[in-house]
């Protein structure tokens, strides 16, 4: 079974070879790939190099564009498809996704078709975070939940291992949202479809090198793409 590991990468050359040296010391066999939207810090130029130092493993895709999350994570998913990989997991460069939780989603997505790293299954799993951004994201989850119906606790997680036919089955020229927005309607649209999802606890690092990006827009987008996507639910037009 081929495993992919996708990490969208800007501005993050305080990371990337850290968290791919991380992965590459996991005794699954895993390929990442690295998507950078050309980085102007030179991320892009540190991944070529390892590349001589992981020869077949490590994948690294350019784009153009800096045009949001999950625009970059269909970027992926359509390299992982084109190229065969049997699962595909989404992970930030930034640690704040431990590498070793990898398995642990594998291990749950192989009984199940859609594997989520949990934040919220268990209580409140976040580490240094402030309150108001602990706050922010965990009643957007109920938010999330309440509006569309949906039995997940962490709506919004982006640590998630999909098996291919999820992947294949939901037309991913429909999504639409970019941010946060985005990882709700990956999950949306496969519960939607009578995909098995489940959620596996995890711990949640803030992130200790580099920038956050979150910004208002990202929220902006996710707090009305919800009720876009209840919508469409209603209509059929999802």
């Amino acid at each position: 079974m081929k495993k992919l590991v996708i990490i969208p990468t800007y501005n993050e050359k305080e990371n990337v070879e850290n968290i791919i040296s991380a992965v590459f010391r996991l005794e699954e066999d895993y390929h990442i790939l690295i998507v950078d939207d050309s980085s102007p810090d030179g991320t892009g130029e540190i991944v070529k190099k390892l590349q001589n130092t992981y020869p077949n493993y490590l994948h690294l895709s350019v784009r153009k564009t800096k045009d949001g999350l999950g625009k970059a994570y269909l970027h992926g998913f359509a390299w992982a498809l084109q190229n065969n990989y049997d699962y595909i997991f989404e992970m930030d460069a930034d640690f704040s996704h431990n590498p070793k939780d990898l398995n642990k989603l594998f291990e749950a997505c192989k009984n199940a078709d859609m594997s989520i790293g949990s934040r919220y299954s268990k209580g409140v799993n976040v580490v240094n975070w402030p309150m108001g951004r602990v706050l922010l994201s965990y009643f957007a989850s109920i938010y999330v939940r309440t509006i569309l119906g949906i039995p997940i606790h962490d709506t919004t997680a982006g640590f998630v291992c999909f098996s291919r036919k999820v992947l294949e089955t939901i037309n991913l020229k429909d999504i639409k949202l970019k941010g946060y927005g985005f990882q709700i309607e990956m999950k949306f649209r496969a519960l939607k479809k009578g995909f098995k999802v489940v959620e596996v606890p995890i711990i949640f690092t803030n992130r200790e090198l580099g920038t956050s990006k979150m910004n208002g827009g990202i929220i902006h987008e996710a707090v009305f793409g919800v009720l876009n996507l209840k919508w469409k639910s209603i209509i059929g037009r999802l």
